[in-house]
């Protein structure tokens, strides 16, 4: 119990914590008549930072202010009153809890872009990896993986693990990662054997990371977006979403190799 308790507090703490630097970073960046503050999951980070630039472009004046991190902790972020416009989740479940919080307006909700859950290894590395089985081999040591209870990302990989009855043997050489893109950070430093990221990260490190397997599911890794409830530019992000699901912003997701929901 005192256990639970206290990783519970933690993870409290964090979300407070990240929501107070997250509020003071945007009171030190310089103040627009029109900002608009997206809140994304760290999956997303070098396609909504085109995406920004592009919406900035075709409406001038505005300034998009990215914060990237996990779906969950973004999440606990706005419903602590950390100023955001538009929430884009990795998944479902994060998106749902922003609804129950009403942190979110469900009306608003739309799936805009889909992923894979793909198994990594470092570039040079020669392990034979050609099933998720052979992640019990000895040679596999450390597995980056993300906390199923608060990332996507480790949601859809448990799922997976869990289908091939793998889960315990796996998590017991995890390294928990507490979001997507310090996953493929240790792969890419060799700090671990392998690890499960977004195919889209994959494809970010291309000369530092390979795919060795990917990860079927039966259920789909789609994004969810919707207009936070606290905004006060309702119509502004509503124009953001809008765009993100248009052509020209589909292109840019693609480009990264989101698919279509």
């Amino acid at each position: 119990m005192s256990t639970s308790l206290t990783a519970q507090s933690l993870r409290r703490f964090v979300a407070s914590a990240s929501c107070a630097l997250l509020a003071l970073s945007l009171m030190a960046t310089p103040a627009h008549a029109t900002d608009l503050v997206v809140s994304a999951a760290a999956s997303l980070t070098n396609a909504f930072k085109d995406l920004g630039a592009a919406f900035e472009q075709q409406n001038p004046g505005v300034k998009v202010i990215n914060n990237f991190g996990a779906s969950d902790i973004l999440m606990q972020q706005i419903v602590r009153g950390a100023p955001a416009d538009v929430f884009a989740s990795a998944d479902q479940t994060a998106m749902d809890k922003a609804i129950a919080e009403k942190a979110v307006q469900a009306s608003t909700r739309k799936n805009f872009a889909a992923n894979q859950i793909v198994l990594i290894v470092p570039g040079d590395s020669t392990l034979p990896l050609a099933s998720l089985k052979d992640l019990t081999r000895p040679a596999v040591k450390k597995v980056a993986l993300g906390n199923p209870a608060s990332v996507p990302f480790g949601r859809y990989t448990k799922t997976a693990l869990e289908s091939a009855g793998l889960w315990d043997a796996v998590l017991a050489k995890g390294v928990m990662a507490q979001n997507v893109r310090q996953s493929l950070d240790y792969v890419a430093r060799g700090e671990v054997e392998a690890g499960f990221v977004f195919a889209t990260d994959a494809a970010v490190m291309p000369d530092k990371v390979k795919v060795a397997i990917r990860i079927p599911s039966d259920t789909p890794a789609t994004y969810p977006i919707a207009v936070t409830a606290s905004t006060a530019q309702a119509a502004l992000a509503a124009k953001y979403l809008a765009y993100v699901q248009s052509a020209a912003g589909q292109a840019v997701l693609a480009r990264y190799g989101f698919l279509k929901p």
